[in-house]
C-alpha cells in the first residue's frame, strides 16, 4: 500500500482547525455582543437614574418652566392679535403679561373682599355651625367609646407614661416664613419667563430646530408643531370643561341657596379639573360655605351635584373635548399621574397629562421608540 505522506495527514486536520477556530470566533462574537448590549442596559440604566435625581432636585425649577410654557400658550392669542394689526411682538408680549397680571389682582381681589365679606357675616349664623360641629363631635365620641368597648386597650397602654415634646414655635414660624418667600421669588420669575417665551417664540423654535443634524430637522420641526398644536386643545379644552362645570354648579349653588353662589361655583368648577383629587377639591368650598347655612338634605344636594357634574366631565366631556386630540388610553394616563404626583406633588398631577402627550408625539416620530409611543396610544 502506499504510504500516505506527513503534508497529507497535515491537509486532512485543516479543516477540523479551522472549524474549531470559526466556533471560537463565534463565540467570543456572542459574548462581545452580550456584554455590549448589558453595558448599554446598564447606561439607560443610570442615565435615567440621573434625570429622575435631576428632575427631583430641580423640581421649583422644572414646574415654574413648564407652567411658564403653559401660561404662554393660554397668552399667544393675544400676541398673534397684535401680530395682525402690525404690532410690535414686544408690545404684544408685554400686553398679554399687563392682561394676564391684571386678572390675577382682579381674583384676589374679589377672593378677598368675599372672604372677608364671609367672615363678616360668620357671627349671623354662628349658632348653627356650633351646633353642627358638637352634633358631629358627640356622634364621634359615641363611636370612640363604642370602640374602647369592643376592643379594651392593652394594660401597657393604660399604665403608660406620654411625654410630650414642647415644639418651638419661632422655628417653626421661620421655616414656614423662609419657605413661603421661596415659593414667592419662583412665582415672580413666571411674568418674566413668558414675556421672553412669547417676544422670542419664533427664535427659540427655530434655534431649537438647529439643534438637530439636516436629517432631523423636518421631523423636528413637525413634532414641535403638534405638540404645541397638543398643548393648545388641551388648554383650550380644559378651559371649556371648567366654564361649563361652573355655570352649571353656580346655577345648583344658587337653587340651594349657598352664599355667595357664583364665586362658590367657579371655584368648585375649576377645582373639578384638577386630576384624581378634583371631585375632593370641587366639594370643599360648598360645604364649607353651607356648613350652619343649609340643611342636611341640601348637603346632600350639594354633594350629588359636584359628584354627578364631575363623572359627566371625565366621562362626556374630556373624552369628546380633549381626549381626541391627546390620543392617551386609561392605564397610560393613570401611571403617569402616579409617576409625576410622585415626583412633583400637587403640580405633577397637573402637569402630568401634557408631559405624557408631548413624549408619546416624541415616541411617534422617533424610529427607535415608536413602540413605546404605541403602548402609550389608543
Amino acid at each position: 500500500m502506499p504510504e500516505v505522506e506527513p503534508h497529507e495527514e497535515t491537509n486532512l486536520e485543516a479543516p477540523r482547525v479551522s472549524h474549531e477556530v470559526m466556533v471560537r470566533r463565534d463565540t467570543m462574537e456572542q459574548e462581545r455582543r452580550y456584554y455590549s448590549k448589558l453595558q448599554a442596559a446598564s447606561l439607560i440604566v443610570l442615565a435615567t437614574a440621573a434625570v429622575l435625581t435631576l428632575m427631583y432636585f430641580a423640581k421649583p425649577v422644572l414646574i415654574i418652566a413648564l407652567v411658564s410654557v403653559l401660561l404662554g400658550f393660554i397668552l399667544a392669542p393675544i400676541v398673534d392679535a397684535c401680530d395682525r394689526i402690525h404690532l410690535p411682538r414686544w408690545f404684544g408680549s408685554a400686553i398679554a403679561i399687563l392682561i394676564f397680571v391684571g386678572i390675577c389682582y382682579s381674583i384676589m381681589y374679589f377672593s378677598y373682599n368675599r372672604a372677608v365679606s364671609f367672615m363678616d357675616d360668620l357671627p349671623k349664623y354662628s349658632t348653627r355651625i356650633r351646633e353642627t360641629v358638637i352634633r358631629v363631635r358627640q356622634r364621634t365620641e359615641r363611636f370612640q367609646k363604642t370602640a374602647e368597648n369592643v376592643l379594651p386597650s392593652a394594660p401597657d397602654e393604660k399604665n403608660a407614661v406620654k411625654v410630650k415634646q414642647s415644639s418651638n414655635w419661632a422655628d417653626r414660624l421661620t421655616e414656614g416664613a423662609g419657605a413661603v418667600t421661596e415659593l414667592v421669588l419662583l412665582i415672580g420669575f413666571i411674568p418674566f419667563l413668558t414675556y421672553f417665551m412669547l417676544s422670542w417664540q419664533e427664535h427659540f423654535r427655530s434655534s431649537t430646530v438647529m439643534l438637530f443634524k439636516l436629517e432631523h430637522r423636518n421631523t423636528a420641526y413637525v413634532t414641535l408643531g403638534l405638540i404645541s398644536a397638543m398643548i393648545r386643545s388641551f388648554i383650550v379644552g380644559n378651559l371649556v370643561v371648567g366654564i361649563f362645570i361652573s355655570l352649571i354648579s353656580t346655577v345648583v349653588f344658587a337653587f340651594l341657596h349657598l352664599p355667595y353662589f357664583y364665586f362658590l361655583g367657579v371655584l368648585s368648577g375649576f377645582l373639578s379639573l384638577v386630576p384624581y383629587l378634583g371631585v375632593v377639591l370641587a366639594l370643599i368650598p360648598p360645604i364649607a360655605a353651607g356648613l350652619g347655612q343649609i340643611n342636611s338634605e341640601q348637603l346632600i344636594m350639594v354633594v350629588v351635584a359636584v359628584l354627578g357634574l364631575h363623572l359627566f366631565a371625565l366621562n362626556v366631556l374630556y373624552p369628546k373635548i380633549i381626549g381626541k386630540r391627546l390620543q392617551l388610553n386609561p392605564l397610560a394616563v393613570t401611571l403617569a399621574l402616579l409617576f409625576w404626583g410622585w415626583l412633583w406633588g400637587a403640580m405633577g398631577l397637573i402637569l402630568a397629562v401634557p408631559i405624557t402627550a408631548a413624549m408619546k408625539i416624541v415616541f411617534d416620530h422617533v424610529d427607535g421608540l415608536r413602540p413605546w409611543g404605541a403602548w402609550l396610544g389608543e
